[in-house]
C-alpha cells in the first residue's frame, strides 16, 4: 500500500515525537513511525527510568545518613521487584500519556520497521503487512542510538555479568561488587544508584578524569566527591582484558604508566557512550552522508537531500545526544516543514545534565575549550561550603562562573552539587541573553537557598561578593 501525507518522521524517540507534535501544531498532516514504543531510549532506556532508580538511591542516601539531622531510622535493603514497580509506574505513565497526546494532536502513529525507499519516503513492515510511505513536504530521520560495545578480550556483553545501561536498567539482581567501565553521564550515574544502595564501587575512565566533557574543575571536584562517598574512581585507565570465573569476574587495567592491575568484581557495566541506528536502514542509497553513522548535517540539521532532515542521536557528537536538545531540534526542523523560518541552535546555549550524586550541570563554555582558543576569562568559584542551604543539606560542591575578561559578558555556568539540575536553569538564561556579571548580581536571590551560590559568584566577578 503507498500513500502520502505531509511529513513522515521515522523514529518516535524524544527527537521524533517533539518533531511531530510541533509539526501537527503548526498544522502539518504528521504520520510516526516507530519500531517499539514512542519515547523512545530516553523515556523506555534512559532519562525517565534512570531518573527514577536516582530519586531511589537518594532516599536510600537519606535513610542512611538519617541519624546525622537528629532522625532516628535504618536502612535494610532494597526489595529489587518493589523498585523495578515504582520505576516502571513512572515510565508507563508518562507512556500513556504521550500515546494519547500524540493521538489528541492528531499524530498518526504507525509501529513497525521502517526503512528509506528514497529520499522522502520510508517503506514500514508492520503486524498487518507493508506500507510505504511518503512525506510531500518532507522526511525526518530520528532512529536513535544504542549503547555501544567495548572492543576488549572478554568484555563481549552478556546481560549478565557484563552488562550496559539497558540491562541494568531491568535486571532482577543488584550487583554487589560492579565495575563500571566509563564515567561519562551513563557512568556515574549507575555509579551513584549502586553506591547509595551498598554496592563496592569501582568507576574506570581511560580519559583524565571523570565526566571528561565538562570543565576541568568540574571533573576534580566530582571525583573527589564521589570517593568521599567510598567509590574507587581511577582515571587515565584503560581496560585490558576481562576473565570471567564463577559468579564473577576479573578485569585487567592499565594505567597512565602503563602499570597493569586486576580489579575483582561481580559485574562489568560497559558506559562507553552510545552507537547511532544508521546501518543498514538505506541512508546512503537516499544520498544521506554518514561519518562513523553518525548523518552529517547543516545548522538546520538537513543532511543534503532536498525536503529531509535529522534529529536527535543520529547527529555528531557535538550536538550533545541529550533529550531536550532533540526537542530544540524538533522544533527548528517541525517549522522549516510547515515553511516557516527558524534560528539555528546553539549547542553551548543547551544546559548539559548529570544526575549522579552530586549533581552536575554547564551551560557554555569550559575553562579548557577557552583556554585552546586563546580567549581571555576570568573566573569566580563559589564553594558550597559557604552556602547555608548546602550545609543544612551536608553536601559538598561549587558554583564556578567564567565571564569575558575585563567585565564582559558571562561564558559558562557550572555547578557541581544538589539541585545543580535544576539550578542550571538560571544559568541557561544568563549565558544565552549574553549577561553581565554586574546585571545579574543586581538580582535577588532567596536566602537561604542554593541559587545564592549563583548570585554571590556573580558578584564575586563584579567585585561586590558578599559572602566570600
Amino acid at each position: 500500500m503507498s500513500e502520502t501525507t505531509e511529513l513522515v518522521v521515522l523514529g518516535g524517540g524524544t527527537g521524533g515525537y517533539s518533531t511531530a507534535l510541533f509539526a501537527a501544531k503548526l498544522g502539518l498532516e504528521v504520520t510516526l513511525v516507530e519500531k517499539a514504543k514512542v519515547g523512545g531510549t530516553c523515556l523506555h532506556w534512559g532519562c525517565i527510568p534512570t531518573k527514577a532508580m536516582l530519586q531511589a538511591a537518594e532516599v536510600a542516601e537519606h535513610t542512611q545518613h538519617a541519624g546525622e539531622y537528629g532522625i532516628t531510622a535504618s536502612y535494610e535493603a532494597v526489595e529489587l521487584s518493589a523498585l523495578h514497580e515504582y520505576k516502571d509506574g513512572v515510565v508507563n505513565a508518562n507512556w500513556k500519556g504521550l500515546q494519547a497526546t500524540l493521538k489528541a494532536s492528531g499524530v498518526e502513529t504507525v509501529i513497525g520497521y521502517g526503512k528509506l525507499k528514497d529520499a522522502n519516503t520510508v517503506v514500514v513492515d508492520t503486524d498487518e503487512g507493508e506500507r510505504t510511505i511518503t512525506g510531500s513536504r518532507g522526511l525526518v530521520l530520528a532512529t536513535g542510538s544504542v549503547p555501544r560495545d567495548v572492543p576488549v578480550e572478554g568484555a563481549e556483553t552478556d546481560g549478565e555479568v557484563i552488562i550496559n545501561s539497558d540491562h541494568a536498567l531491568y535486571s532482577d539482581r543488584l550487583p554487589e561488587k560492579p565495575i563500571v567501565l566509563g564515567a561519562g553521564a551513563i557512568g556515574v550515574e549507575f555509579a551513584t544508584v549502586w553506591n547509595a544502595f551498598g554496592a563496592d564501587v569501582t568507576v574506570v575512565e581511560m580519559l583524565d578524569n571523570v565526566v571528561p566533557n565538562e570543565d576541568v574543575d568540574t571533573q576534580k571536584t566530582l571525583a573527589k566527591l564521589l570517593k568521599k562517598r567510598g567509590m574507587d574512581v581511577r582515571a587515565k585507565t584503560k581496560l585490558v582484558k576481562v576473565e570471567r570465573g564463577d559468579g564473577g569476574l576479573r578485569a585487567t587495567v592499565e594505567d597512565s604508566k602503563g602499570e597493569q592491575s586486576q580489579i575483582e568484581g561481580d559485574t562489568l557495566m560497559v558506559a562507553i557512550g552510545r552507537r547511532p541506528v544508521t546501518e543498514d536502514m538505506g541512508f546512503e542509497d537516499a544520498g544521506v552522508t554518514l561519518d562513523r553513522g553518525y548523518v552529517e548535517v547543516d545548522e538546520y540539521c538537513r543532511p543534503g537531500p532536498d525536503k529531509q532532515w535529522a534529529v536527535g542521536d543520529i547527529l555528531p557528537l557535538y550536538t550533545l545526544g541529550l533529550a531536550h536538545s532533540s526537542f530544540q531540534e524538533g522544533k527548528l526542523v517541525a517549522h522549516l516543514a510547515a515553511g516557516r523560518s527558524a534560528a539555528p541552535i546553539d549547542y553551548k546555549g543547551v544546559p548539559r545534565v548529570t544526575y549522579c550524586h552530586p549533581e552536575v550541570a554547564s551551560v557554555g563554555w569550559n575553562s579548557q575549550d577557552l583556554d585552546e582558543q586563546g580567549i581571555d576569562y576570568e573566573v569566580k568559584t563559589y564553594p558550597y561550603s559557604h552556602n547555608a542551604r548546602a550545609m543544612m543539606m551536608k553536601e559538598g560542591g561549587q558554583v564556578k562562573v567564567i565571564a569575558e575578561a575585563d567585565g564582559g559578558r558571562v561564558l559558562g555556568v557550572h555547578i557541581v552539587g544538589p539541585r545543580a539540575t535544576d539550578m542550571i536553569a538560571e544559568g541557561q538564561l544568563i549565558y544565552n541573553w549574553e549577561a553581565l556579571p554586574m546585571e545579574v548580581g543586581q538580582f535577588i536571590h532567596p536566602h537561604p537557598t542554593l541559587s545564592e551560590a549563583i548570585g554571590e559568584a556573580h558578584l564575586g566577578l563584579a567585585g561586590l561578593g558578599l559572602h566570600g
